[in-house]
């Protein structure tokens, strides 16, 4: 058993990080736990086998904060995300707005006109006041988020899809546009085809000022 539970234990954790940190959705973090949890139960016999206390202790401990992650993503998290797909379902089905979930847009696809995918979705900026969308950030370029640039496209450039969002502009049009630093994105929308902020707007407070933007 305690050879079998040392075969388990390094290959179950291995396998469990890699799905929680790909970030994949619910299901498969939530799976991730469950994995985590064999690997963490593998530990504890490992430990309780070879009478290394701290390792049983610990893994005891990691077996607890696992079923917690497991509840957390398969649970909650999971009825969330089932909860927004099925109202997006229906919407497109429906005689009204087609709809599609706030928290999808992070890690959403971005194409060009001709639909060639030129990046994703890092996030979205909504204006505090009227509760529109000002402008989302897209990333392209780099591996794995390593070396990768960042521009912001305003709303009024963009079009929803339930599969990702459609740049209303070529790949080459895209790439002219200004990038921006990872601490340092705009308090306004760029508008329309160029990427500089109108004078003076650069720390406008969100919501009045940018919606005022947003309108001119």
């Amino acid at each position: 058993m305690e050879e079998a539970a040392g075969l388990i234990a390094p290959a179950a954790t291995m396998i469990a990080a890699m799905m929680t940190a790909a970030n994949l959705g619910a299901r498969v973090t939530g799976w991730g736990f469950v994995v985590f949890t064999l690997g963490s139960l593998a530990w504890s016999a490992v430990g309780f086998a070879s009478g290394q206390t701290n390792l049983l202790a610990t893994n005891l401990f990691l077996t607890l904060v696992n079923i917690v992650g497991i509840w957390r993503w398969l649970g909650r998290q999971r009825g969330y995300e089932d909860g927004a797909r099925r109202a997006a379902e229906r919407s497109r089905e429906a005689a009204a707005p087609s709809l599609f979930a706030a928290s999808a847009l992070a890690g959403l696809p971005g194409s060009d006109i001709r639909g060639e995918e030129i990046g994703k979705t890092v996030d979205a900026m909504i204006e505090c006041e009227s509760g529109r969308l000002s402008y989302v950030v897209v990333a392209s370029g780099g591996l794995g988020g390593v070396d990768e640039t960042l521009r912001a496209m305003p709303a009024s450039l963009l079009e929803c899809h339930a599969d990702g969002l459609v740049l209303l502009m070529s790949e080459a049009e895209f790439a002219k546009r200004d990038t921006l630093g990872s601490a340092a994105w705009p308090a306004c929308p760029p508008r329309g085809r160029g990427s500089e902020v109108p004078p003076g707007r650069e720390g406008g407070r969100p919501g009045k000022d940018v919606a005022h933007v947003a309108a001119q």
